[in-house]
């Protein structure tokens, strides 16, 4: 998680649908803040409809029917559906990252898979392969898991490099090849690919070439005490993750909604200089001394994408550069890579991205 000092508040004009905690900050919205940031482009010309962002606010508050303290997630989440993105979720076994995708997936009326990534686990297992018909003495085409919305690739760095690639063309092409035919997968499709932070052994980490493909890592920490006091009390109560229906867990929008959404998304406005200021911050990482690799055009052009969605989703047609600070983190601290002098150090992606945002000047 960030340092809670670095990301400046978020503008939600009062009476407005509040967008959520941003991804990756641990800081709630807060309404009414000023911002620090260049005027919205004299061009804008629609206002974010009010009904579709509430209708992705109800998608939060029925995931936390389920699911506690972990609403920045759930906003990242959120904005990777509206960016047609990937998530790459980090946390310590037990902190409902499953039980967050089935959730999501509920609450969205989404279809959802989990496959449980192992090291003999083959591409055939993910994709789909071809299997022969004796009836008819021909080879017909098995769908595997991942013709479906919501794919949670459980512990992916727990199989090897060859069935990771095969979630590469899925991911960027939305679709797979078998035997030479493509086949499209449906839309929404959104990979949620989760990995162990404290267990390396018997793991393969992905490969950058993959990392880059995801549009956002979000980590999920630990609960607060209240927050851990209010799940026991839950499951105190009879609460049952696997019975979401019991739980009160309904869907509250569908694929209606996060096209229309998407739509308003791609109308979001940007100044040349945010514009500007994305670029410089992305540049600024190429530059720093203690990374062997920067972030790339893809990844300028990922937090491009996120900042709109959380411009739209914070009530305005316009980006600011607290819209680009928010998501940087989640956005970009995968798309880095330390040098090991610097890892010696101690480190990290995290405060090297403080570092960048704090010395790269914001337009005004």
């Amino acid at each position: 998680m960030t340092d809670d000092a670095t990301v400046p508040p978020n503008t939600v004009s009062p009476g407005t649908v509040s967008p959520g905690t941003p991804p990756g900050t641990g800081l709630p919205g807060t309404p009414g803040s000023p911002v620090t940031a260049a005027p919205p482009p004299p061009a804008t010309t629609f206002t974010p409809s009010g009904e579709l962002r509430q209708a992705l606010a109800d998608v939060r508050a029925e995931v936390a029917k389920a699911v506690v303290g972990q609403d920045a997630a759930v906003s990242g989440l959120v904005i990777a559906l509206l960016c047609r993105g990937h998530v790459l979720l980090e946390g310590v076994p037990g902190v409902a990252k499953t039980l967050l995708v089935r959730t999501l997936a509920a609450s969205l009326d989404l279809d959802t898979k989990r496959v449980q990534f192992t090291p003999d686990l083959m591409p055939g297992d993910v994709t789909g392969s071809l299997v022969y018909d004796a009836r008819t003495a021909q080879f017909s085409f098995r769908e595997g898991p991942v013709f479906t919305n919501l794919l949670l690739a459980d512990e992916i760095n727990r199989t090897p490099p060859k069935t990771q690639s095969s979630l590469l063309e899925a991911m960027e092409e939305r679709q797979v090849s078998v035997d030479g035919e493509p086949r499209r997968l449906p839309d929404p499709f959104l990979v949620i690919a989760t990995q162990n932070p404290v267990e390396y052994e018997g793991t393969y980490p992905l490969p950058e070439a993959q990392l880059d493909r995801f549009l956002l890592k979000l980590t999920l920490p630990l609960p607060e005490r209240e927050d851990e006091v209010e799940v026991l009390a839950r499951h105190a109560a009879g609460f049952d993750p696997r019975d979401l229906a019991a739980a009160g867990v309904r869907p509250v929008a569908d694929r209606a909604v996060l096209e229309a959404a998407r739509a308003e998304v791609q109308r979001v406005q940007v100044a040349r200089e945010v514009l500007g200021y994305a670029v410089d911050v992305c540049r600024g990482t190429r530059r720093s001394p203690s990374l062997s690799l920067g972030v790339s055009p893809r990844g300028a052009t990922a937090l491009l994408a996120t900042a709109r969605a959380w411009a739209w989703l914070s009530g305005r047609a316009y980006v600011t550069p607290d819209d680009v600070k928010a998501l940087a983190h989640p956005t970009l601290r995968h798309r880095v890579q330390l040098r090991a002098e610097a890892e010696l150090e101690g480190v990290t992606a995290e405060t090297v991205l403080d570092t960048v945002l704090a010395s790269v000047p914001v337009p005004r």
